[in-house]
């Protein structure tokens, strides 16, 4: 059966397709393709644009029954199967009075994909969703069930927190949440210069502040996200269809074929598309507000730079989209996170912004990401992960302080490349028994 992600520019045939309900299925499958001498590579919701988790051989789908989640009342925290999606997850959090600190901008990946790739939200006090993991349960190349946290195998729960699936298959992760909190919205259209003059002001002054500039256009979509306990205003069936489904997804489907088609066009639609989709005020839980549905398919590359270093970086940005994004009728999104201690993390050792540009589905995206790469490339810019990049092992080193260390980790962890693919061995090197051996596409 043939297996793509949810952008479509990855696919592969795995050899077989393995759904593993608990731990020890997981543990089974493992030791089966050790057997076989076949790779293995655990499956989440396809959200990744990178080819992170394309299974050569054999694909894994980790437990996800609601019923293996624990929450423990006094403590807040939640252990939750790794297969299982962040949406269902937070509904299940908030029934019991509880909420993740911080999120993404989306909730379809799974609670192991999310933070294997460094899914990160925004907040400038904020750091990102693997900053939040207490405790991981994995299986590695040997087939055992390994327990671990910052008192028990500190060095592998360290380096798992993000371990790009290098490590071996997460069974479950350990969430430290918090009490169920609600959000004040307020998304309004700026000029971007003044966005820009301001930006520390908006940073530091809200909890959550991110922005999305059009192409072309003067004009940038403002997000304050704020605690509050006030019950409204809020946002009814209605607006809620017209602000996600018509305006962010309908409309917007429409406007992206519509830049396709006639490119002229494209500066007056992001224009008016600008204004549309930025004028909301409103208070709802707190996931709700974190994140929206996506169903306008793109593809999408992401890089963390300093913070200090994000006016030139969106001068640069301004100038390489003039250049080679004339069609792109997606927004440019910024946001912004505190700085963290996970080895592979983007925001490892400093606070970062964030700079992510999209293109439409079936859109020419080589110049246009080449462009801003380049940019983001001379700031010390990290990639996503799970987002398109060119970069490669030798390239990346040179970026993060500990990464000989999680290679090192990973080499003794999966010696013979049982969990590798094409793309891991691009980013970190082939482990010693695939070095000289060509896999993948």
């Amino acid at each position: 059966m043939t297996w793509r992600n949810w952008a479509g520019n990855q696919r592969t045939d795995p050899r077989r397709t393995v759904v593993a309900r608990d731990a020890d299925e997981v543990v089974d499958a493992v030791k089966k393709a050790q057997r076989d001498g076949l790779r293995v590579k655990a499956l989440g919701t396809g959200h990744s644009f990178t080819g992170i988790a394309v299974p050569e051989d054999v694909a894994l789908r980790p437990p996800s029954d609601p019923a293996l989640l624990r929450v423990d009342a006094a403590t807040g925290l939640v252990s939750a199967p790794a297969g299982m999606p962040l949406h269902r997850l937070n509904m299940l959090l908030w029934e019991r009075g509880f909420a993740l600190p911080n999120l993404g901008d989306i909730d379809a990946q799974t609670v192991a994909g999310a933070i294997s790739t460094g899914t990160h939200g925004t907040g400038v006090t904020h750091q990102g969703l693997a900053a939040q993991v207490r405790g991981i349960e994995i299986v590695p190349a040997d087939g055992s069930l390994v327990t671990c946290s910052p008192t028990e195998r500190p060095e592998i729960f360290s380096a798992a927190r993000i371990g790009l699936g290098a490590l071996g298959v997460i069974t479950s992760v350990t969430l430290q949440a918090v009490p169920a909190f609600r959000l004040h919205a307020v998304e309004t259209a700026m000029p971007l210069d003044d966005v820009l003059a301001g930006l520390d002001e908006l940073v530091a002054g809200n909890e959550h502040f991110e922005f999305y500039w059009f192409p072309h256009t003067g004009i940038a979509a403002t997000k304050r996200n704020n605690r509050t306990e006030a019950a409204g205003p809020t946002r009814g069936r209605v607006a809620e269809w017209v602000g996600d489904d018509l305006l962010g997804n309908g409309a917007f489907e429409l406007t992206c074929r519509l830049g396709a088609a006639l490119p002229k066009l494209v500066p007056r639609v992001n224009q008016l598309m600008a204004r549309q989709m930025a004028a909301a005020e409103y208070v709802d839980h707190s996931y709700r507000v974190f994140t929206s549905p996506r169903r306008v398919r793109f593809l999408e590359m992401e890089y963390g730079i300093p913070r200090a270093a994000i006016h030139e970086a969106l001068a640069g940005l301004r100038a390489a989209a003039e250049r080679h994004g004339q069609a792109v009728t997606f927004p440019v999104e910024v946001r912004f996170a505190a700085a963290d201690d996970v080895p592979l993390s983007t925001a490892t050792g400093r606070e970062s912004a964030y700079v992510a540009v999209h293109v439409y589905r079936g859109q020419p995206h080589e110049a246009y990401f080449g462009a801003v790469e380049a940019v983001m490339t001379a700031l010390g810019g990290r990639p996503h992960w799970g987002k398109l990049h060119t970069q490669t092992a030798a390239t990346l080193r040179e970026r993060y302080p500990a990464f000989d260390d999680f290679v090192a980790l990973r080499d003794r962890l999966d010696p013979e490349g049982r969990f590798t693919n094409a793309y891991l061995n691009r980013v970190l090197g082939a482990p010693k028994g695939e070095q000289g051996r060509v896999i993948g596409p």
